[in-house]
């Protein structure tokens, strides 16, 4: 009787998975295509390739407000070193006697760090949310994330550090990346002076 039944129940559930299967898959079709085309609340289609747009955008015009240096370098390396403006003399002139220096990653906190002897001094935390309508969001794209970062820096430092949350270095990024990535930059920047690429003040730098 057991068998019977057992075997009763098998086809049972055979029949009804042929019968089932195909709706569960129409279901899901739709599903997918329903998340592919949502519609935003004011009446509008979501786009799937709005983000990858937005970054291009936002590279274009990140490229278009820092000089070429930082530009190549936020190009190679993924994040901008800018100078401290502490000794009264414009951000973008390199100077042996800048007390610190700044890396800007995209929506990481801004890393101070002594550009002599690489210790990492703080972070600080720093947020600028998307508000355009009507795709607002709690993230700017990557590089408008950095540009923003670097106009607040290059415009007003001492106000944005009064503003900015500050940590001790380790607190979001980890100090063996840093680490890594001035390694990078002392490459990358040998690298560039080989090909005698302009500094920040407009002269060559030698071969």
């Amino acid at each position: 009787m057991v068998p019977a039944l057992a075997a009763t129940g098998i086809v049972i559930v055979a029949l009804l998975g042929e019968l089932l299967l195909p709706r569960i898959e129409e279901t899901v079709t739709r599903f997918r295509a329903r998340r592919r085309c949502l519609p935003a609340e004011d009446g509008l289609e979501l786009d799937p390739g709005r983000d990858r747009r937005a970054e291009a955008r936002a590279r274009l015009l990140l490229k278009s407000c820092v000089n070429d240096e930082e530009w190549e370098m936020y190009r190679d390396l993924g994040f901008i070193r800018v100078w401290s403006m502490a000794t009264g003399r414009p951000s973008v002139k390199a100077t042996d006697d800048a007390p610190y220096a700044y890396l800007i990653y995209p929506h990481k906190p801004i890393l101070a760090f002594a550009p002599q002897t690489g210790r990492l001094l703080s972070e600080h935390c720093v947020e600028f949310p998307d508000d355009t309508r009507p795709y607002g969001s709690d993230r700017l794209p990557d590089s408008d994330d950095v540009l923003a970062k670097w106009m607040a820096l290059t415009g007003d430092e001492q106000r944005l550090l009064d503003e900015a949350n500050m940590h001790l270095p380790g607190r979001q990024i980890d100090p063996r990346q840093v680490k890594r990535d001035l390694w990078r930059l002392r490459q990358w920047e040998r690298a560039r002076a080989r090909v005698g690429a302009p500094l920040r003040d407009g002269r060559a730098v030698p071969s």
